[in-house]
């Protein structure tokens, strides 16, 4: 009796261990499982940018990369001054639309203690009055009666329309001369009408721009350095997006491409295709940059 007592004790202490290693073995798995996952954390984002070309190109190719990375992302078109709170207060993620260090520097410095710089994702950006490669003049300083005297901006409130109203108040030889606001595509549009027809225009551009790859354009010399010197583009993200969704976050520190990488999608956008196709394309053509960005 003594010997059965012990044969079953001894089975039920083996089912019980049997049981408890097989909790742990499955605690160890899904810990394992979400390190192969790329620990993604919170898997729904929220990306803001402002409705300008180059950063239509720019959101979408971040938002499928994000998308193949295992995130849902949802990507919201602001205006400027609303796209940088948003980011500030938390109800973005982020964005990789700052244009620095003049376009949105006033954003910048106004939110700066409230969001997370990752750095530029993209060098050699600029702004300026832009006109048609046999433009009668080469300078701002130079203008006079050319174009109507209109300078055909974008949207109120943009940087690059608050540089030109800035040079239209800083040289005395724009006396007289005014900026009007439009939109991206109608300022794009008028330009391409312009071009069709031999006609004189000036506009407020910025590179990088599908435009310069349609058109033969150059930048107005800025003497009195109205518009800045070099721009770049930066990744701005939320604080906390490190802790809540630290693959997210590492994909977008290391976004960084060329004008060359952003013209092109934005050229395959205005040839017809829609943002989602061009950067579609795009990704997939480009497999070994995307790569390095989701390691």
């Amino acid at each position: 009796m003594k010997k059965w007592n012990l044969l079953v004790l001894t089975l039920v202490l083996s089912v019980v261990l049997a049981a408890c290693g097989g909790t742990e073995e499955t605690e160890t798995s899904e810990e394992g499982g979400t390190e192969d996952n790329g620990n993604l954390g919170e898997e729904s984002l929220t990306l803001s940018y402002v409705e300008w070309d180059s950063e239509i190109a720019s959101t979408y190719v971040i938002q499928k990369v994000l998308e193949d990375a295992g995130y849902s992302v949802e990507i919201t078109p602001l205006d400027n001054a609303i796209m940088w709170q948003s980011v500030a207060t938390g109800e973005s993620d982020g964005m990789v639309s700052a244009w620095l260090p003049l376009t949105h520097g006033d954003l910048y410095d106004e939110y700066e203690e409230q969001f997370e710089d990752l750095g530029a994702n993209l060098e050699g950006a600029k702004i300026g009055m832009v006109v048609p490669q046999d433009f009668p003049v080469d300078s701002i300083a130079d203008l006079s009666d050319e174009a109507g005297q209109t300078v055909t901006g974008i949207e109120p409130g943009a940087g690059v329309v608050q540089a030109a109203e800035n040079a239209v108040e800083e040289y005395d030889n724009l006396e007289g001369w005014e900026v009007q606001t439009s939109s991206s595509g109608a300022m794009a549009t008028e330009l391409g009408q312009a071009m069709e027809n031999g006609e004189e225009i000036v506009v407020t551009g910025w590179s990088p721009h599908w435009k310069f790859q349609v058109h033969d354009l150059k930048y107005l010399d800025d003497p009195e350095g109205i518009f800045g010197e070099e721009e770049h583009i930066n990744t701005i993200v939320r604080q906390g997006l490190g802790e809540d969704s630290p693959h997210a976050y590492d994909i977008l520190d290391n976004f960084s491409w060329t004008t060359e990488d952003m013209e092109a999608v934005m050229l395959d956008i205005e040839e017809g295709a829609s943002p989602e196709e061009a950067a579609t394309t795009w990704v997939e053509e480009n497999q070994d940059m995307v790569s390095e960005w989701t390691q």
